[in-house]
């Protein structure tokens, strides 16, 4: 053959910054305490860890319609579980919602600091993401609807934030649904939700049950611990749920994965000791940085099961990472985010929040 032509990829897929997932290893290949990936350090409902094992038969493929999941949900949650999609984490639904309602020549809107999935998933189907300007590292409704035009398609909104840990009041996201053109989905990112009190509730499932263009996704992944199964679910308007079933991957959550999920939401106790401990230590956490205070670190105040630290003085945050690497822990940093002067710190067991502050404290103050 004399024709060396290969396959292009399309311009806007080599746009785009592949997602970088948090680390287990330090550079040297040792295992670490992992607080990089905002995982619960108590790990899973014991009642789900039996349902999944007790799921043995690999030969079938699973319920596509994960019809015992969305009831279940819908039950938990006071839902009408046709209105339910569920996914292969909450990171597909993101993907679904920009796949089904942008593409050439549209705009998807996220705040700066947003989750990085939300730039993968506007250029993915190239569409054009524009980033909204941030207000001390949160959502800035203003900014957002500055960014609105005719071309806007998708807005999302991680709301509590990741990275930033930051929570936008009910209100807020009301006055910004309200504000947003009718033709335009809001996608409302739950992923940390669970970690909430009541009154912290920005009541997003509600407005989703009532409005016909905003789209609610959470995750199995953060407080029921089911990171390995990949199970998120979303709800919205049915026309919008029918929209995204069409190009939905088929069988795309485990028949264990789907017991595992519905026994994990039956176990409100495990739920409530997980909330419980990482508000304690989140608090704890909290303060031992807010002490380091007179050597330029703090953190931002947080909705999730995490911390922002910022390293604003002599000690930079690229050098507190490769210096809690060797002390045996590995936390995120965020250069690709646009935060080179800060670590995002997981809550972990007592003793691995215990010990990744002190470690921290050395490293600081030299003591």
């Amino acid at each position: 053959m004399t024709d060396l032509a290969i396959p292009q990829p399309k311009p806007w897929v080599m746009g785009i910054a592949p997602y970088v997932p948090g680390r287990s290893k330090g550079d040297d290949g040792r295992v670490l305490v992992k607080l990089s990936a905002n995982e619960n350090p108590l790990g899973c409902s014991p009642d789900a860890s039996a349902a999944f094992i007790a799921e043995a038969d690999m030969r079938r493929y699973p319920d596509p319609g994960a019809t015992a999941l969305r009831e279940a949900l819908a039950a938990h949650h006071g839902l009408d579980p046709a209105r339910i999609i569920y996914g292969t984490g909450s990171d597909e639904l993101l993907h679904l919602a920009a796949g089904a309602f942008a593409g050439l020549g549209d705009e998807v809107i996220y705040v700066r600091f947003g989750f990085a999935v939300y730039d993968i998933a506007a250029r993915r189907v190239g569409a054009t993401p524009v980033i909204a300007p941030d207000v001390n590292y949160g959502t800035d409704v203003d900014a957002i609807l500055a960014c609105v035009t005719p071309r806007t398609r998708v807005v999302y909104v991680a709301n509590p934030n990741n990275p930033t840990s930051t929570l936008l009041s009910r209100g807020e996201i009301a006055r910004l649904h309200a504000s947003l053109p009718g033709d335009v989905l809001f996608v409302l990112d739950q992923a940390y939700a669970e970690y909430l009190s009541p009154d912290e509730d920005d009541h997003g499932l509600a407005l989703a049950a009532e409005a016909p263009n905003v789209f609610v996704t959470r995750t199995f992944s953060k407080i029921y611990g089911l990171a390995a199964e990949r199970i998120g679910w979303g709800y919205g308007a049915a026309p919008l749920i029918d929209a995204m079933h069409r190009i939905r991957a088929p069988f795309n959550v485990t028949a264990a994965g789907q017991q595992a999920a519905i026994a994990a939401l039956a176990d409100t106790g495990f739920v409530d000791a997980s909330r419980e401990h990482n508000t304690r230590w989140r608090s704890w956490l909290a303060d031992e940085v807010a002490a380091l205070g007179n050597h330029g670190i703090t953190a931002v105040n947080s909705a999730t099961n995490f911390l922002l630290v910022l390293f604003e003085g002599d000690v930079s945050a690229e050098y507190a990472y490769k210096a809690l690497m060797e002390a045996g822990y590995i936390v995120r940093w965020l250069p690709g985010q646009g935060l080179p002067h800060a670590l995002r710190i997981t809550i972990g067991t007592e003793e691995e929040t215990r010990g990744v502050a002190a470690a921290l404290r050395r490293i600081v103050t030299g003591a």
